[in-house]
């Protein structure tokens, strides 16, 4: 049985709706992730973090965080955001 014309759009949208339906799905379940640490634990990953940033700059006497060059794509999606937050 051969699909003809509007058959076919049917099962496009179909298609798209199910893609976008486990798209939101594997959203939440990464958000419920995010959310799941406490603010306790987020500190103490950040402190890690930077614990570790400092330990490879140990030749310098401080880690210089106003110095963070920024690529080009940062910059893109940066400005991309501003115009969004405009509309």
């Amino acid at each position: 049985m051969a699909l003809k014309g509007r058959q076919w759009w049917k099962l496009v949208g179909l298609a798209g709706a199910v893609g976008v339906a486990a798209t939101g799905a594997v959203v939440m379940r990464d958000e419920r992730r995010r959310r799941a640490y406490t603010a306790d634990e987020v500190r103490t990953k950040l402190h890690d973090r930077y614990a570790r940033v400092a330990a490879t700059h140990d030749t310098q006497s401080a880690v210089p965080l106003d110095e963070v060059t920024t690529g080009l794509c940062t910059r893109i999606r940066t400005g991309l955001r501003r115009v969004r937050v405009r509309r």
